[in-house]
């Protein structure tokens, strides 16, 4: 028989002594009704028990109280948002090292979106460009260096000068296709979220985020408007003339060459219809003609008189006002590269294919260097390149598509040259190139006026002749 005395034993557990019920029971405040409910086997009474609750709902607010203090000076003692922080006077310490704005440029608004430091790109703003220019000036108050970029385009470089004059670092780049992953998903957010990161990426080092394109001086910048206006008349004289052709066409009548010309158009045989169509359509391509002669020699009274053979005035102008200044580049390779004349190339391991120009340059000078180069083979057989190329193109078994590519080739090498003789790393003479000199002034003689007029006389009669008219007749008319 196990009494209790041996079964407490094998428990190993200790019995709870209870106290006597006479002995009054000492509570501490921090001792909880339910913690006292386990300490003693008697209940609480009620006036003990809301004692008990009393005390445990004033230990609660005072911490409350506490926590809330906690707060008050945590708040006080952190930084401002910096999306409300007031501008900081002139002279005071900055609130940021770097900001970062990447902006979409439109006529009416302009989206932007704001990377501080290192952090995350901000959510888009908008703004109005009055509003724009105030609050970038905010964000030099709030950095003690602020970096912009936008993309190159219809608005020219306004933006860029205003945000230059507040101090920012803004960069002009050139326009690409952000979609990178081929989302095909094309928004204004998106656009200016790419710019801000490419810029981050630049500003730390990566010259190969963007392509950042030269800002020319405003003289420059007005020079070469002058010969591009220039260049969109003569296209849109073009356009005229084949619009002319095409109503002459529609209605069975040929017609070509310069057919709004005074003594063409007298010639003209055509149906009624087609001549009331290229009337008006004359009397503009005529007042086009007009300025087109003005505008043409304001642009070639500026050039050079001395000039290699076959460049020509109104080529050298448009190189050096499209150049704007041959010193902002480095190399050949630069040079090469931004007239758009460089091949193709896809290679990959023992595999190598060069194909067609990849015209990713300025289209402007590209054009004008292919004419130059025409010209260069003709008058100046003793260029390098064309000294080079000549047995080919002398060749009767080249085929056209072979003479185009010499011309290419030409003119490619012909920028290269041309910026070696404009930056003074070499003479004209020294790459084969012969220059015309201006013809020296002489004074007119009795007998150089008298062989000028009969000069004049003989040219009188064979326009005369070319009309039909009878030589016999004109010398009868002057007696």
């Amino acid at each position: 028989m196990i009494t209790k005395r041996s079964k407490t034993t094998a428990n190993n557990k200790p019995k709870q002594s209870i106290p006597p019920t006479d002995t009054p029971l000492v509570r501490s405040p921090a001792v909880s009704t339910t913690a006292a409910a386990f300490a003693v086997a008697q209940p609480l009474t009620s006036a003990e028990f809301l004692h008990e609750l009393e005390q445990q709902r004033t230990q609660q607010r005072s911490s409350a109280a506490v926590e809330e203090l906690a707060e008050v000076i945590m708040a006080a003692a952190a930084p401002a948002p910096v999306t409300d922080a007031p501008a900081s006077p002139p002279g005071s310490p900055r609130a940021h090292e770097i900001i970062k704005l990447g902006i979409d440029v439109h006529l009416d608004r302009y989206v932007v979106v704001r990377q501080i430091d290192g952090g995350a790109p901000q959510p888009p703003q908008r703004f109005s460009p009055t509003q724009f220019v105030q609050w970038a000036k905010k964000q030099t108050e709030l950095a003690k260096r602020v970096y912009s970029c936008y993309e190159a385009g219809p608005f020219g470089y306004s933006l860029h000068r205003k945000l230059t004059a507040l101090g920012v670092t803004n960069y002009v780049v050139r326009p690409r296709d952000w979609d990178e992953y081929g989302k095909k998903v094309k928004t204004d957010k998106r656009d200016a979220t790419q710019l801000v990161l490419h810029l981050d990426r630049y500003v730390a080092g990566n010259r190969d985020a963007f392509c950042v394109v030269r800002v020319p001086t405003e003289a420059e910048e007005q020079r070469r408007s002058r010969s591009r206006q220039r260049q969109s008349l003569q296209n849109e004289k073009l356009r005229l003339a084949a619009q002319g052709r095409s109503d002459a066409w529609y209605y069975g009548g040929p017609l070509e060459g310069e057919w709004w010309i005074e003594a063409n158009w007298k010639e003209l045989v055509l149906p009624p219809i087609v001549l009331e169509l290229l009337d008006p359509l004359r009397r503009v391509i005529l007042a086009i003609d007009e300025e087109l002669k003005t505008q043409t020699q304001a642009i070639i009274e500026v050039a050079p008189k001395e000039l290699p053979i076959g460049l020509g005035k109104l080529t050298y102008e448009i190189l050096e006002r499209e150049i704007c200044d041959w010193d902002r580049f480095t190399n050949r390779r630069q040079v090469a590269s931004y007239t758009g004349m460089c091949p193709r190339e896809d290679t990959s391991d023992q595999r190598r294919f060069q194909g067609s120009i990849n015209k990713h340059g300025n289209r402007r000078v590209r054009s004008v260097l292919v004419e130059a180069s025409w010209r260069l083979i003709q008058f100046q057989p003793t260029y390098k390149p064309v000294l080079k190329w000549l047995p080919v193109l002398s060749n009767a078994k080249t085929t056209k598509a072979k003479r185009k590519q010499i011309a290419v080739a030409i003119g490619r090498q012909f920028s290269v040259d041309w910026w070696r003789v404009r930056t003074q790393r070499c003479r004209a003479e020294d790459l084969g190139l012969k220059s015309k000199p201006a013809p020296a002034v002489v004074p007119p003689t009795p007998r150089t006026e008298a062989k000028k007029a009969a000069t004049t006389t003989e040219k009188t009669v064979k326009l005369h002749v070319c009309h039909n008219e009878d030589p016999q007749k004109i010398r009868m008319k002057r007696g």
